[in-house]
Parts: C-alpha cells; sequence; structure tokens
C-alpha cells in the first residue's frame, strides 16, 4: 500500500494526478500526460483556494471552467469526468480542517460554476470557428463563381472537395446539384437531395426572418444571408446546421442561382444543451438549481403587477443529524427521495420544484388564486414528507419547516422574496418545525433589523457608540444610596439608543458579550474610582455589574477581573458581579470555580433573578453568592393594597433564609412608596427602581448620594 500525501501540496498534487488520469483520455492535446498533467495543477491550486475562501467566489469556478476549454478539453466526457473527479476527491484532498458539510455545499456549487464557464468559453470558441467558417464561405463564393464563369474543371475541384456542404439552386427553389458532403450531412442519396425543392425544408423551429432573408435574396435584394437553421432528414432525425446563403449573378450582374453552405452544428448543439442543462440543473436531484429559479422567478415578478406568485421555501428538520450518523451517501439518498415527492406534487401548469442547496428546496406556483393555491401546494408537500424514508433497513421519518410568500409581481426583487421565504422558513422552525408559516413583512422587518444589528455589533465597539447608565441602590432601613447597577446602552447612527435586550442576545449568540462585557466592567471600576475619590462620604458606594453565562465560561475572567480592578486601584469589595440564577442553575465544580476565585478575593456575587429559576434552595449554601437579587415580580404582587398574602409569605420565607445564610436581599422594581415600606417590613436590605430613580448618566447617582450625605 502507498502511504497518504503528508502536506497539502502533496494532497494537491495527487488530485491533480487523479485528474489528469480521468481527463486525459479524452483530451485533443499533443501533450504528453505529464505535461498535462503540469497544466491542470495550477488549476486544481485555483480550485482548492477557491474551495478554502473566506466567501464563494462564482466568478473563479466559471473562469477555471473556461481555462478548460482552453486546455483543448472540448470532448464532451472531458467536462464530465472533471465534474465527477471534483464532487469524488477535491474535499476529499484540499478540504483542509473545514467542516465537511459547508466544504461539499462550496464543492457543488464550484461544479455549477465550472460547467457554466465551461460552456461560456466552448460557446465563444464555437462563435469564433462559425466566423472563420463564415468568412471562409464568403471566399468560397467567389472561388465558385469563378470557376462557374471560368473552368468547370476547377469548379469541380472545389465543389466535390469541399468539406462543408455545398447545393446549387435556381431561383426558384430547384436544386440542382449537391456535393458528397451535403449528401452525408442529410444520410440519403444524391437523387433523393437533388429531387426537392428548398421550400419543402421548412422546420418548426425556423427563426421567423429566415425565409424573410430567402425571399430578398431570390428577388436580387440581397446578396447573402447567414443564419442557424434546422432540416428533417428522410429518417427523421433532425440536422443542425450553420447555412449561409449566396446569391450568384451571370456575367452581365443579373440574378442566376443560389448557393447554400451548410456546416453540421448538431453535435455541438446537442453538447450545449448538455451543458446547459448541467450548469441549470442539480447533479443529485435532477431539479432545477439556483440559478435556474432565479430566472424562472425573475420572469415571473417580471409580469406586471397584474400578475401574481406564490413561493414554499422548505428546509429539512434534523437533516444535519442524519448526515452526522448515517452518512452523506445516506443523506443524498434521502434529498433524492425528497426531490422525488415534491416533483410529485407541483404538477400543476406554472408550478415548478428546485433545489437551492444542502437540505433546501422551493417551490413556485401562479395563477390568479396565488394564495390559495399556495397553501395547497404547501399542504401537498407537508403530506407528501409523512410517509417515511427507507434507508439501509432504516425507516426515516422526514419532517420540514417552510415558509410562505404571496403577492402580486412587480413589488418585491427576486432576492427580496427570497428572502422573506428565508425569513418565515426560520420562524417556522423557532416554533418547532413540522409546519409552514406565512411570511408577514413586521415579523421580515424585525429579522431583517436584527440581522444588521448583529452584523454592526463589532464596530460599534471599536466606534465607541456603547455608554452606561447607572440605577442606584438604596438601602431599605435608611434610605442612603448604597451603590449603582452598571446597566449598558448602545447609541446605534440610525436606531437610537438601544436597551441590552436589543442586543444582549446578539452579542452572546456572536461572542462579542466577551469584549464588551470586559469594556463595561472596565468602564464601571473606572466610574467606582471617581465617585470614591470625588467625596469621601461616598467610599461604601459598590458597582455592580451583569456577567452573562457566556462570560462565566470564559478561561479570562478572573485574569481580566483583577487586571481591571488593579489598573483602576479600586478594592475588590467595591464591585459586585450578578449572575443569573438561571445560569447557576445545576452548575458543576468547575462553572463555580472562578466565582469562588473571585469571592475569596472580596468580590461580591448576587444571583440576579432569584425565584424564577425554580432552583432548589438548598443548593444557595455551595454558590459562593453573598446577596440575592429577587425578581421584580415579586414586587409587583404588592403594588395593590392590600398586598397579595402569598407574595407577602414567599419573599418573606426568602428574606429569613437568606438572612440565616448570611446573604443580603436586593428587590429589583420598586416603584411605589408603598412597596418600598412593605419591603423594609419584611427584612429586606436594598432596593432599586423607578420609586428611586430611573437609569442615568453617572452624576446622578453622585447628586442623589451627596444629597444623603447632607439631608
Amino acid at each position: 500500500m502507498t502511504a497518504e500525501p503528508d502536506g497539502p501540496e502533496d494532497r494537491l498534487r495527487r488530485f491533480a494526478t487523479i485528474w489528469t488520469r480521468a481527463v486525459f483520455p479524452v483530451t485533443s492535446t499533443s501533450a504528453t500526460r505529464p505535461e498535462f498533467e503540469e497544466q491542470l495543477l495550477p488549476l486544481a491550486r485555483r480550485l482548492s483556494r477557491a474551495l478554502a475562501a473566506p466567501a464563494f467566489d462564482a466568478e473563479e469556478g466559471r473562469s477555471i471552467g473556461g481555462a478548460l476549454v482552453a486546455a483543448h478539453c472540448t470532448d464532451p466526457d472531458a467536462l464530465s469526468r472533471t465534474l465527477d473527479c471534483v464532487d469524488a476527491y477535491l474535499v476529499l484532498y484540499c478540504g483542509g480542517d473545514g467542516d465537511p458539510e459547508e466544504l461539499r455545499t462550496r464543492c457543488s456549487r464550484l461544479q455549477h460554476a465550472m460547467a457554466a464557464g465551461y460552456a461560456q468559453a466552448l460557446r465563444e470558441r464555437t462563435l469564433t470557428e462559425q466566423e472563420a467558417i463564415a468568412q471562409a464561405a464568403l471566399k468560397a463564393q467567389g472561388v465558385v463563381a469563378q470557376a462557374l464563369h471560368a473552368s468547370e474543371a476547377r469548379f469541380r475541384a472545389v465543389f466535390e472537395g469541399a468539406a462543408i456542404g455545398i447545393g446549387i439552386a435556381d431561383l426558384d427553389g430547384n436544386i440542382l446539384q449537391v456535393n458528397g458532403a451535403l449528401v452525408r450531412m442529410f444520410g440519403g442519396s444524391e437523387q433523393a437531395v437533388r429531387g426537392r425543392n428548398v421550400k419543402e425544408w421548412t422546420h418548426a423551429e425556423d427563426a421567423p426572418q429566415v425565409w424573410r432573408l430567402y425571399d430578398e435574396l431570390v428577388r436580387g435584394d440581397r446578396e447573402h444571408y447567414h443564419v442557424e437553421k434546422a432540416f428533417y432528414r428522410p429518417d427523421g432525425t433532425v440536422l443542425w446546421t450553420n447555412l449561409t446563403v449566396s446569391l450568384l449573378r451571370d456575367a452581365d450582374g443579373e440574378p442566376q442561382y443560389q448557393l447554400a453552405l451548410m456546416e453540421d452544428t448538431t453535435e455541438r448543439r446537442l453538447l450545449n444543451l448538455r451543458l446547459r442543462y448541467e450548469a441549470t440543473h442539480d447533479a443529485l436531484t435532477g431539479l432545477p438549481n439556483r440559478t435556474l429559479f432565479f430566472e424562472r422567478l425573475e420572469k415571473v415578478l417580471g409580469k406586471g403587477e397584474h400578475a401574481r406568485f406564490g413561493l414554499c421555501y422548505l428546509d429539512l428538520d434534523g437533516f444535519k443529524t442524519i448526515n452526522d450518523s448515517l452518512g452523506h451517501a445516506a443523506g443524498d439518498r434521502l434529498l433524492v427521495e425528497v426531490a422525488d415527492r415534491l416533483q410529485s406534487c407541483a404538477t400543476a401548469p406554472g408550478e415548478m420544484v428546485a433545489r437551492l442547496g444542502g437540505d433546501e428546496f422551493v417551490a413556485l406556483t401562479t395563477g390568479p388564486d396565488s394564495r390559495r393555491e399556495v397553501d395547497e401546494l404547501a399542504a401537498r408537500i407537508m403530506n407528501a414528507l409523512l410517509a417515511p424514508v427507507r434507508i439501509d433497513g432504516r425507516e426515516l421519518t422526514v419532517r420540514g419547516s417552510i415558509g410562505i410568500v404571496e403577492g402580486a409581481a412587480g413589488e418585491r426583487s427576486a432576492a427580496e422574496v427570497l428572502r422573506s421565504a428565508d425569513i418565515t422558513m426560520y420562524r417556522a422552525k423557532s416554533a418547532g418545525g413540522n409546519r409552514f408559516e406565512l411570511a408577514d413583512p413586521e415579523a421580515d422587518a424585525r429579522a431583517i433589523t436584527r440581522h444588521g444589528l448583529t452584523t454592526a455589533l463589532p464596530a460599534a465597539l471599536e466606534r465607541g457608540e456603547f455608554f452606561i447608565e447607572y440605577q442606584p441602590l438604596v438601602h431599605l432601613g435608611d434610605g442612603s444610596v448604597r451603590g449603582a447597577e452598571a446597566l449598558v446602552r448602545w447609541l446605534h447612527p440610525q436606531h437610537g439608543v438601544l436597551g441590552p435586550d436589543r442586543f444582549i442576545p446578539l452579542a452572546e449568540h456572536t461572542g462579542l458579550i466577551v469584549p464588551l462585557g470586559r469594556w463595561v466592567l472596565d468602564q464601571a471600576v473606572r466610574q467606582a474610582r471617581e465617585w470614591r475619590e470625588r467625596n469621601a462620604a461616598e467610599g461604601a458606594l459598590r458597582i455592580n455589574v451583569n456577567l452573562s453565562p457566556c462570560q462565566l465560561t470564559h478561561p479570562g475572567l478572573v485574569q481580566d477581573t483583577v487586571d481591571i480592578l488593579e489598573r483602576a486601584g479600586v478594592e475588590p469589595d467595591a464591585l459586585c458581579l450578578e449572575v443569573t440564577e438561571s445560569a447557576l442553575i445545576g452548575a458543576d465544580d468547575d462553572l463555580l470555580k472562578p466565582l469562588r476565585r473571585l469571592a475569596e478575593m472580596g468580590v461580591d456575587i448576587a444571583l440576579d433573578d432569584f425565584g424564577t429559576g425554580y432552583s432548589n434552595l438548598a443548593n444557595l449554601r455551595r454558590l459562593p453568592v453573598s446577596v440575592l437579587k429577587l425578581d421584580r415580580s415579586f414586587t409587583q404582587g404588592m403594588q395593590q393594597f392590600p398586598a397579595d398574602p402569598v407574595d407577602l409569605k414567599i419573599v418573606e420565607g426568602i428574606v429569613s433564609l437568606a438572612h440565616s445564610l448570611d446573604l443580603a436581599v436586593t428587590v429589583e422594581g420598586v416603584e411605589t412608596g408603598a412597596q418600598a415600606e412593605q419591603l423594609r417590613i419584611l427584612g429586606c436590605d436594598t432596593a432599586q427602581g423607578w420609586y428611586y430613580a430611573r437609569p442615568g448618566p453617572p452624576e446622578r447617582l453622585h447628586e442623589l448620594a451627596m444629597a444623603d450625605a447632607t439631608g
């Protein structure tokens, strides 16, 4: 056995060798196989770079496909073998450590781009050849005309020896002479061809101008014309030709004959059709691909506002699990089965199904009652997926989420329609999947805004668009200000001031919460130092900073906190880190270890939103917390008079338990004096809420603290 290639270059050369072995036998080149392999090696390197590029570049794939034509790989089997080789070996030898699913999707898109580029290059080469033939035809016309007037012998030599078909007819269309090449093209005898009249050679696909040009020529109004024309052979098959017809005049300049020069383009046309099919259809399922679907959708949307359409965007639920557990071969068979079922659902006129990539499919319908039709189409699709798919002896349950977009043509672009359908599909998936949802413009706008905020977050932190407001923490016993909670805000250029509920979940999802949280902690600790330096009476002021679950598990949490405190020159007891109760439910020792280290240093740890996580109260003794922050839901029950006795009993019990464990109790959401008094009676230590002050700039807290000191 031979060893696998060691480095990326060795693997790349191995891929180029496999590619050469596949394509060289069907390539028209004078190069040896090693020389041909050296020609393919740069293309293999470009494919490898395109596979690993951060963003997919279809133009690079088309360029590589065009380079194949330049390398004389023009045989119909050359492209097919190339695509098979890329599909089977590119990810294997050039994929590196990338995600296999993403690499296979990228590889499939590269194949489509290569096929499109190959078809375009071959078409351009064909047009160049056709131009050369047209020039040769005009030159042959002159030669033939001279031969007719000068030498019958010379004419016969040119006529019979020509590689293209040549026929001569009178001005009434009666065929007088044909050469051997023309007879062979039609596949019959010379007598059968000569017995025809030119006007009998009509074909259903003749362009409207073909016979208009013919009439102008035989009248003497035109010297020649060039068209692409189809002919029926005697056996019923179709002959496609590049046809050049010229007018031959006598010595006095009067029209006398018509001369036809034909080049057989049947095989080339079939190849172009095949390349077009491969460029516009999915190789796995045979369904139209994204390219053809967009062409069809744009055509539908361009029909005007009186036309209507309906679109179903389908994504299979849990398909990645099938790929990961059973392998991609099983996943491919599942996709083929799903494609067959979907195709059986869209058989009415104006309906089509396409595969956009991966496990995403789309179905399109058109008609005056598109709302009803698209609903029925979605229902048929959901019903078609009900039956399990049997693969390798296993019965696999297939489920899908569908986003539906319906409306009048001309209102949106194809990209906007597909984006709306995609957003709606994910809304159906978020609702549990195995269902379909109708597009909602307001939901689309929220999703687009959410996406815009997500992409703007990193730059917003760099540009300094975030700021902090502070809400005072007030002692319920004497009403003094004991500190404040730092609450981050985003001053967005378009949307104005955004609260944390609008962007903190997005920051957690993208991982930006760690640098953002570090910035908030640094700013808040610096502010705490300023408060303490401005007035000695504020020495007891403490700053509370929230920690997200992502920050809690970040390995640099402890060191970052220590560094920030040391740089600011602030003692650890000036800082309280708030962690939500839900983040610590079921927490193991590894998760609690950073909090314990911070608590041992003197940093207070508060258990935020306490009472909402349904945790075991007995777990409090193992948590390194010194403060319980009761959720605002407890204070809401105290807004009415008399207060809800159940809420009072619950709060009284929590306060009693907390104090027995040497924990202070802070209450959120205090909005009235009655609430504050009731909470004081129940034994709560500190509180915050609009009754005392709304979140604001740091100067406001300083003013409140000064008022306490002088009051």
